[in-house]
């Protein structure tokens, strides 16, 4: 049984639409003018609203532009009746929010046919929102897992270790994560996977999983190089999986202060230093296409020394591919000016870069995500 409210300041149609509902099995509200009706329709949320163009204390068209306004009637379909035939009146009436018309005088067929339209669609967009819903709530869920299974932050004596992490939408395909490959071995790396939502999510967190529990076989993980081949060799696009990702793969042996590293299609991360107030600036990068794209292509490892009072910086491209106010992309050479300002006034404060690299966005949300990680050596 539907729920219809109608809202009408004469009573002989409001007398004649309820009979004629209600003999169709319809359980009918009754309301006198606008501000009623709107009362009422907050109240019952019903399925589908019959609502007269010209009221007092609120016409149709407000009545219309309130219900459109709020979330909990966004499936109720709207009905307005009027006795304006024109264009220009049934444009200002779609142009509110009304989904259908019904014109005066009101024939009954008419009614039942527009009704039974009306709450076809109703039904159709009752589901829709359930289903988005429901997807809303498992790709949260998802997203809590994400979250989950990022390392926790390093705050140890000689060496500290913070991150930001955010997806362009509830799932991204950018992944990172640091651990101990013995006492002396640090693996570090950041990866990101081409496109963005659940389709990114799935092959970054295959390629987490696998890292961690060193799945990859005949390879050793102290290697950079032998651990982008292996995964070259393991992520080759297919028919099926047209996903490619770069990756930035470093590790870190704090006995001789070294950094080996090797690079597949990713940015430079970037180590900076402060010498008597001098800030100096090392890419790291190597050659390599990213992961995926050819399953000949090789890879490299280059090694470089660690001074102490040093902080390496890993990011996504997201960080600097940012679309200012002005229309101009942001870029690498820019962000890496913001980043050393940023270290000479406040190395220890991830936030405050972070929140420059927002505010150079245009729009409110991302565009692609963005990751970057920060290392310190004390």
């Amino acid at each position: 049984m539907a729920q219809i409210l109608v809202i009408d300041d004469d009573s002989s149609i409001q007398l004649l639409l309820k009979r004629a509902l209600t003999y169709s099995g319809h359980n009918v509200s009754l309301a006198s003018d606008g501000a009623e009706g709107l009362k009422m329709a907050i109240q019952l949320c019903p399925d589908l609203i019959i609502c007269d163009w010209l009221m007092p204390k609120m016409n149709g068209l407000e009545v219309c532009r309130h219900i459109k306004s709020r979330s909990e009637l966004s499936t109720t379909f709207l009905i307005l009746v009027t006795s304006l035939g024109s264009v220009d009146d049934r444009v200002k009436g779609l142009d509110a929010g009304a989904d259908d018309f019904l014109c005066k005088p009101i024939e009954i067929n008419e009614l039942q046919a527009r009704v039974r339209a009306g709450l076809r669609l109703h039904q159709l967009s009752y589901d829709l929102q359930q289903q988005k819903q429901l997807l809303e709530a498992e790709l949260a869920e998802a997203a809590d897992y994400v979250r989950s299974i990022l390392p926790a932050p390093v705050q140890e004596s000689t060496l500290k270790i913070d991150f930001r992490f955010f997806p362009s939408r509830q799932l991204g395909g950018d992944g990172f994560d640091y651990y101990w490959l013995d006492q002396d071995h640090l693996a570090i790396y950041l990866l990101d996977v081409s496109g963005h939502g659940l389709r990114s999510a799935l092959p970054s967190l295959s390629v987490i999983n696998l890292l961690r529990s060193q799945g990859l076989n005949q390879v050793n993980y102290s290697c950079p190089s032998e651990v982008l081949g292996g995964l070259n060799r393991t992520f080759q696009i297919t028919p099926r999986n047209d996903k490619y990702f770069t990756i930035w793969y470093g590790v870190y042996c704090r006995k001789n202060a070294q950094l080996t590293y090797s690079s597949a299609g990713h940015p430079p991360a970037v180590l900076l230093s402060n010498q008597s107030g001098e800030i100096t600036e090392k890419r790291l990068k190597t050659t390599g296409f990213p992961i995926g794209m050819f399953e000949e292509a090789e890879y490299v490892d280059h090694t470089c020394s660690i001074n102490p009072d040093s902080s390496l910086y890993i990011f996504s491209d997201g960080i600097y591919e940012i679309e200012q106010t002005n229309g101009k992309i942001f870029g690498l050479e820019n962000f890496i000016s913001l980043l050393k300002t940023y270290y000479q006034k406040s190395p220890n404060n991830l936030e405050e870069l972070m929140q420059k690299v927002h505010n150079l966005h245009q729009v409110s949300h991302l565009d692609d995500d963005l990751s970057i990680m920060q290392i310190n050596f004390d």
